[in-house]
């Protein structure tokens, strides 16, 4: 291990390498600035992360910027720049859940030249913490050549499987900036109507996930008054640390890491990261581990809640791709909602706004290029095959069991009043109603 500065630890990477760095808030906050501030000296770099938190993605826009250094992401997370450059086709993307990233590295695929990790400060005994991420961040530094670490004070030690010892570090760099956070949103009204339509179907006792989003993370503050809550899921949101503290959830009735939230990545306010920091009640794992559909399906009363950005009257969830345009990208929501499936007792939600923001569309809709553009695809994050509840701020969709008919009316039951005739009517065009 070697302590350089971060102007040196940006010329390790070469041209043709490929680089990955710690995802979200464990972004490192000095070296993706400074690879792309010497980009033009580069050929065929490729940059892989998933949703981005800096701004040194704005430099990725830069006319012929793809063929010094490309972007190469699983998950754009709704980040403009990334979402822009995909649509110019300037930017790679991996059309795979979460559970499969780790795989990526290891398979060859994508094993990277050079992983950038922030980590906590070495303990006595030599060890740095990967803190609140942990995901792909194991699989990388197993595969990369190079293991360089941005070591940040303000990064907590966190429990699971976050450990990595000095001498797997090739290259340190101090970093004595705060690292990045994600405020909570506020929770609207619609939003608190879906958190109450949602938690009427959370049980005492269940396993819950939370998928990533403003919708789904604003979800936990309505689970307050359950008993007996688990946590098993890729992202622990600061809006659940609460119901941490007040015992809702402990994982008492859990059949897989009893006691335990377990997650694979946290994001929010300094707050949580010091509340994460040294905390036996949360652990941190790998995407390999939490998303993985077999181990999900044996959480006791599994019940998975994401978001979408449209579901149609099949029972279609499109999550990350509208048409030829991506937004996003799958996350965990395939690895859950199979596991849920697969689940006896389990369960599977999409939390969704009835409407789009500015009330123009309903997110309930017949299809996706039904009469307005043949030539673009449907193409769902999860197929009909998989529905099982819907829940807007007018009620809750049960379409487990239902004909195509039956889930076609329990959705339009669930969708914004001002859209509903025409939703009627088009079902109606479709043979779903008659």
């Amino acid at each position: 291990m070697k302590l350089i500065s971060a102007e040196e630890a940006a010329k390790a990477v070469k041209s043709g390498d490929r680089v990955v760095l710690s995802n979200l808030c464990s972004e490192p906050r000095l070296l993706p600035s400074l690879i792309l501030e010497r980009a033009r000296e580069l050929r065929a770099v490729r940059v892989f992360h998933c949703r981005p938190m800096g701004r040194f993605v704005e430099r990725y826009l830069e006319p012929g910027m793809e063929e010094h250094v490309r972007c190469a992401t699983a998950f754009a997370g709704g980040v403009p720049a990334i979402i822009e450059l995909m649509k110019e086709g300037r930017a790679d993307f991996y059309p795979i859940p979460l559970s499969r990233l780790p795989w990526l590295f290891r398979s060859g695929h994508n094993k990277p030249d050079v992983f950038i990790a922030t980590v906590s400060r070495p303990d006595e005994r030599g060890y740095c913490s990967l803190g609140i991420s942990v995901d792909y961040g194991r699989a990388a530094l197993e595969t990369a050549g190079i293991v360089i670490a941005e070591v940040n004070e303000n990064m907590p030690r966190t429990c699971g499987d976050s450990e990595v010892h000095v001498s797997k570090i090739d290259y340190m760099v101090e970093a004595s900036v705060p690292i990045y956070e994600l405020p909570s949103a506020n929770v609207s009204e619609v939003g608190r109507r879906i958190g109450e339509n949602v938690a009427e179907l959370v049980e005492d006792g269940s396993t819950i996930q939370i998928g990533f989003g403003a919708t789904a993370e604003s979800i936990p503050p309505f689970l307050k008054e359950k008993k007996n809550l688990g946590m098993h899921s890729e992202m622990f949101p600061e809006s659940a640390m609460k119901l941490v503290e007040e015992g809702a959830l402990n994982g008492k009735e859990k059949s897989v890491d009893r006691g335990k939230v377990v997650c694979a990545f946290s994001a929010g306010t300094r707050k949580l990261y010091e509340w994460l920091n040294n905390n036996p009640r949360i652990e941190i794992r790998p995407f390999d581990y939490t998303n993985d559909s077999r181990l999900i399906a044996q959480s006791h009363k599994m019940t998975a809640i994401n978001t979408a950005l449209q579901v149609d009257l099949y029972g279609n969830v499109y999550s990350d791709m509208l048409g030829f345009d991506e937004y996003s990208g799958a996350g965990g929501q395939p690895d859950f909602i199979l596991g849920a499936m697969l689940n006896p007792e389990g369960k599977s939600i999409i939390a969704l706004p009835s409407t789009t923001s500015n009330n123009k569309a309903s997110r309930i809709v017949s299809f996706p290029n039904l009469a307005r553009n043949p030539r673009s695809p449907a193409m769902p994050t999860v197929s009909r095959f998989y529905a099982d509840y819907v829940a807007t701020e007018w009620g809750i969709a049960s379409l487990r069991g239902k004909t195509r008919g039956e889930m076609a009316k329990a959705l339009i039951d669930v969708a914004h009043p001002n859209f509903k005739d025409e939703l009627w009517k088009e079902a109606q065009e479709m043979k779903l109603t008659t």
